[in-house]
């Protein structure tokens, strides 16, 4: 019986070897973007990174906790030179984050200044079906409207580059959730590329809708 267990805990420990390798490679953080109700946005760089639209990594900050690994979705797009992800500020180890990015202070923080950052992966599923059909519907709820950051950018830059050769040529996207205060960040993009939409004589390009489920009267 040995024998079945010999070979997946050496499957086991290559796989931790790789992450505990691929982890320990530097991370730089380019930028860090202050969006409205507590939701940051960073911008990152590190050798050799590649990713598809829809993946997600995990991220580790030691001056908040040198154990605690948490995952967030990729909101950048594989045709940028840099991988993003936006953080909503919900608990201890977020609220940590914001503290050493420097998110609570007034002035301008340094880029050395900035905490030093782990990442491992991407993981998940690449996305890149949306690119094999003229016509796609994408359906996002709350949260998980993260990953169709990533799809809508890199669709954009296709468009831009090689709309000849894309063969997308109408997205319907629905996008429920109970506000938009915390993703406002991703209302702003879709207006955006609404506008270069109607600047190419191109607005039926995109159609989205959101569905409020909640209200409140400061909305």
């Amino acid at each position: 019986t040995w024998k079945w267990v010999v070979g997946p805990m050496f499957l086991y420990l290559c796989e931790r070897l790789v992450r505990f390798w691929r982890s320990q490679q530097k991370v730089v953080i380019t930028k860090v973007v202050i969006h409205p109700f507590k939701t940051i946005e960073l911008q990152m760089m590190k050798k050799g990174f590649r990713m598809e639209v829809g993946q997600y990594i995990f991220v580790k900050c030691p001056a908040v906790s040198k154990l605690e690994w948490h995952p967030f979705t990729l909101t950048s797009a594989p045709e940028e030179d840099y991988f993003s992800i936006h953080v909503r500020i919900v608990g201890d180890w977020t609220e940590g984050l914001f503290n050493a990015c420097g998110c609570d202070k007034q002035e301008f923080q340094e880029a050395w200044k900035l905490p030093k950052i782990a990442v491992d992966g991407p993981f998940g599923t690449a996305s890149e079906d949306v690119f094999s059909y003229e016509t796609v519907m994408l359906v996002g709820a709350g949260i998980g409207v993260t990953p169709f950051a990533s799809v809508l950018k890199s669709v954009w830059y296709k468009y831009c580059h090689d709309a000849t050769n894309l063969k997308l040529k109408k997205i319907y996207f629905y996008w429920l959730c109970r506000d938009t205060h915390a993703f406002e960040w991703f209302a702003d993009l879709l207006q955006s590329l609404e506008a270069q939409m109607q600047e190419r004589n191109n607005a039926d390009f995109l159609s989205y809708n959101i569905y409020l489920t909640g209200w409140d009267e400061t909305q």
